[in-house]
């Protein structure tokens, strides 16, 4: 009995560099496992597990056998069903022991016979199991129950399965049998077979599905053989960068989450999280990523970075960035149009246009940055919901095809930012329905007010929109940019803050009032929640499962009669549309002292007198 998974298990990733899992998804593969014993008439007495495993099997004369399908247990412990999956049989030789078990006699089926000869390039019957033979390393003489171990993975006979089946495919040989497994047979499934040795190939419908194809071939006379199928699928995380708080956000403190906030104009930083699955039974791998975001951000092409272990691909070579011939919905999608060739020429050159007699470890990191720009859309929508943005995987999932061809998709990944913005208005401290025209201010993101937060006012007229410095082209203000300045109700609106702190200086008082001395100190939080910092659903948003506080106060620093007072102020905000407000005070100035007594009256007609009576002397002086 020989059992061959042509689809083996990647290496897990070290999750202390990744973690790639969300949504109740686990990490997964395409695989092949790769097992090759050499027996007629076994027992199996050890199911097939990891592929490096070499299995010692007995064995005992049987009339016939059964090959047991057992379906994939993921990582995370949850079972893909068996239910639906089909599968193609191919008796590729019969298999007959001698009486005394020493010897084992293979029959080749006609059926296969142009595919066996193309292969193997020999004509006969016995030439080509001669050949197949010549590729087992681990050959027992004498006797067909002696245990007997397993073949490695990336033996040549490996790699002549792989081969045949391929052409067996490529001739639309029919197969022994097609077998669909029953909808009541969710974990695993047995079928009859007379000994042999066959191929089993599942050939259940992938295109455009979460799912992917497995080959496994079984040599067996055997009574029962168990064959743990691996239909799983690469994954994909989507992540963004929170600038503010950066020590204490994701799973690595170092701000990759899920959820983030930010200043229109702002760079906004993303990730994707994937990894190399592994390719082997597929010569060559289509590998995309699909983008789309809301359309308050801003795709900047140029800023793609595709990493794959510590290999920087080049654009338009290694992969290409494409924006148009795409679905309407998507924004770009990173497209590597043959993973496996890549992946050949960066780490085992000396193998590219070959077949490498050696194993090939698959599941490297790749990790793919780019950046987009929170443009002024983000003023209609501040607060809930939030902007979305989505990822999902494109790739080949089937053996069967090359290139494009078949392929399979991950559900979308998805990752949300907020913006934020502040009502303001100007009064006086004696009658607030008293509003103060004429008030200017600037906006600073440092105490001493050297960092200025530009605005410019809004294209909708609803105030000023900031204008972050990731916008701002060289050291000096942009040209658009201006002082903002209370209108006749008193208010100036600021559109796109970012949830962190702020100050707010006023440079020019109204008519009649005194100018604030010190700048308005406003510390705004928005508050997420932890489970959607790091698993982030599409659509909650617009929930409180992610943006569950907004709070906002200010420090006020003021100076009257003679001395500075200060004081704290919680500032109202409204949640849904992500607005605080605040109320910028003028007090009242008052007219200095002044005195209209009776000796005030008496002074100045003493004083006029006084003045007469000099005049009169200097005259009579004059004339004498």
């Amino acid at each position: 009995m020989q059992v061959l998974c042509i689809k083996e298990k990647r290496k897990q990733i070290n999750k202390g560099e990744i973690t790639i899992w969300k949504k109740n998804l686990r990490k997964a593969v395409i695989s092949f496992l790769a097992v090759s014993t050499a027996f007629s008439g076994a027992l199996v007495t050890a199911s097939l597990a990891a592929p490096d495993n070499n299995l010692i099997t007995s064995v005992s004369a049987k009339e016939r056998g059964h090959i047991t399908i057992r379906a994939n247990v993921g990582d995370n412990g949850e079972v893909q069903s068996l239910a639906g999956k089909k599968f193609n049989v191919y008796k590729i030789f019969s298999a007959e022991n001698s009486a005394g078990m020493e010897s084992i006699n293979y029959t080749m089926n006609p059926a296969y016979e142009k595919a066996l000869k193309k292969v193997t390039g020999k004509d006969t019957e016995y030439s080509i199991i001669d050949y197949i033979q010549t590729m087992n390393n681990n050959t027992v003489i004498n006797n067909v129950e002696a245990p007997q171990l397993n073949e490695s993975r990336y033996s040549n006979f490996r790699y002549f399965i792989e081969d045949l089946r391929n052409e067996i495919v490529a001739e639309k040989a029919d197969p022994t049998m097609t077998v669909t497994v029953p909808e009541t047979a969710a974990d695993s499934y047995t079928m009859d077979v007379d000994f042999g040795w066959y191929v089993v190939d599942e050939i259940t419908p992938v295109e455009g599905t979460h799912s992917a194809s497995s080959l496994c071939m079984v040599n067996t006379a055997n009574p029962d053989v168990f064959i743990n199928i691996k239909s799983d699928f690469p994954v994909i995380q989507k992540q963004i960068l929170e600038d503010d708080s950066r020590g204490s956000i994701g799973s690595d403190k170092d701000g990759w989450n899920d959820v983030a906030d930010f200043e229109i104009g702002q760079t906004v930083p993303y990730r994707y999280l994937t990894y190399v699955p592994n390719m082997n039974g597929y010569s060559s791998y289509y590998f995309s990523m699909r983008d789309r975001m809301d359309e308050a951000l801003t795709f900047n092409p140029d800023s793609v970075v595709v990493k794959v272990g510590d290999k920087t691909l080049v654009n338009n070579i290694d992969y290409k960035v494409v924006t148009s011939g795409i679905p309407a919905d998507e924004t770009f999608q990173i497209q590597i149009m043959d993973l496996k060739a890549t992946i050949n020429k960066y780490f085992y050159p000396e193998y590219e246009g070959a077949v490498p007699e050696m194993e090939k470890f698959y599941g490297q990191k790749i990790v793919v940055e780019y950046n987009a720009t929170l443009n002024e859309n983000a003023s209609n929508d501040t607060g809930r919901p939030g902007f979305e943005n989505d990822v999902k995987l494109e790739y080949s999932n089937n053996p069967d095809s090359d290139g494009i061809g078949q392929t399979g998709e991950t559900p979308w990944d998805t990752v949300v930012c907020f913006t934020f913005r502040m009502n303001g208005v100007k009064v006086n401290d004696q009658d607030p329905e008293v509003k103060l025209e004429g008030a200017k201010f600037r906006l600073y993101s440092d105490s001493s007010c050297t960092k200025e937060v530009y605005v410019k006012e809004a294209a909708n007229g609803d105030g000023y929109t900031v204008i972050n410095h990731d916008s701002v082209k060289g050291d000096e203000a942009p040209a658009e940019a201006v002082e903002m300045v209370s209108d006749k109700n008193g208010i100036f609106n600021i559109v796109g803050l970012d949830s962190q702190t702020y100050y707010l200086k006023e440079t020019k008082a109204p008519a009649g009032y005194r100018l604030l001395k010190d700048p308005i100190k406003i510390d705004i939080k928005a508050t997420y929640g932890e489970d959607n910092r790091g698993n982030y659903t599409k659509g909650d948003g617009a929930t409180d499962k992610t943006l569950q506080k907004l709070e906002a106060s200010a420090h006020f620093k003021e100076f009257y009669t003679g001395a500075f007072t200060e004081y704290d102020s919680s500032l109202t905000t409204d949640i849904e549309t992500g607005t605080l407000n605040i109320k910028v005070v003028n007090k009242v100035g008052s007219k200095l002292p002044a005195t209209g007594s009776s000796m005030t009256l008496l002074l100045t007609v003493t004083g006029a007198g006084l003045m007469t009576a000099a005049l009169i002397k200097r005259r009579k002086e004059a004339v004498e």
